[in-house]
């Protein structure tokens, strides 16, 4: 993850807050307030080993119930103030009830990608500076779901932010960060994970720093990440994979949703 220590930067979605501390403690970025999902009460129950009294102790605020999705809650950090906003491995939870589930128009695939969108949409209009960076970084991992989500692609359709580029997470350098189970309080294998960034300037200068992968070049297939196709009838083979009609069927089911969107809001 490339960041800089002159950047005020503000955590979302970070279950036990232990990135938060451990970004605090080892990286010390210039300003830093860190903010959770649940309450306080919640977190602690949720999580016994949490970081939410460590913070603290090191002077961070951290916002409580704070939905990234709900603008007013984004009035809850303070406006315009941050040059990067920064969500790590986010995930939508588990549906609570089967009933819950049948009552969802939209797959799980899009629910995660309209997470990511509308992150992204509120960090650059309430939170991030005009005169700063102004990045959204979002760090996945690279592997199912997640892969399955088109990040570099269709995440910002319309919208006037651009994918930069990504830069390979290092836990390492987080010692205190433990990645979590969603709404569980057990740690989970550390897995290779991707810090992707977007910006509302598309020549922003951290482009120098990070790495464009080669499956959205030509001669591949961005939506599946496969390639290079070594002639037509390789390529042909691939677009009648099951590989590639289950990833057709989630992008098709986003860029309907995209579609309808649009329409609602003219």
């Amino acid at each position: 993850m490339i960041l800089d220590k002159n950047w005020r930067i503000l955590t979302v979605g970070d279950g036990d807050l232990s990135f938060s501390y451990s970004l605090a403690k080892h990286f010390a970025p210039a300003h830093l307030t860190a903010s959770v999902y649940d309450s306080e009460s919640e977190l602690k129950h949720k999580y016994q080993d949490n970081a939410f009294d460590k913070l603290h102790d090191l002077g961070v605020n951290v916002v409580t119930q704070f939905d990234v999705t709900e603008a007013y809650c984004w009035q809850n950090v303070p406006s315009h103030a941050f040059d990067a906003v920064i969500f790590q491995f986010p995930l939508i939870p588990a549906f609570g009830s089967f009933e819950s589930f049948q009552n969802q128009t939209l797959s799980v695939n899009s629910l995660n990608r309209k997470l990511l969108r509308e992150f992204l949409i509120n960090a650059a209009a309430y939170a991030l500076d005009p005169n700063g960076a102004q990045l959204g970084i979002i760090t996945s991992k690279d592997v199912k779901p997640y892969i399955e989500w088109n990040l570099e692609g269709s995440l910002v359709n319309g919208l006037e932010q651009y994918y930069l580029g990504q830069s390979r997470f290092e836990i390492s350098q987080f010692p205190e960060y433990q990645i979590r189970n969603v709404d569980r309080d057990k740690h989970v294998k550390d897995t290779s994970g991707i810090s992707y960034y977007w910006s509302v300037n598309p020549a922003h200068a951290i482009k120098e720093k990070l790495k464009v992968p080669d499956y959205l070049g030509d001669n591949y297939c961005t939506i599946c990440r496969a390639g290079p196709f070594i002639n037509d009838s390789d390529k042909l083979a691939h677009l009648d994979s099951k590989k590639h009609k289950n990833m057709q069927r989630h992008e098709s089911a986003w860029l309907n949703y995209l579609s309808t969107q649009a329409k609602l809001e003219r």
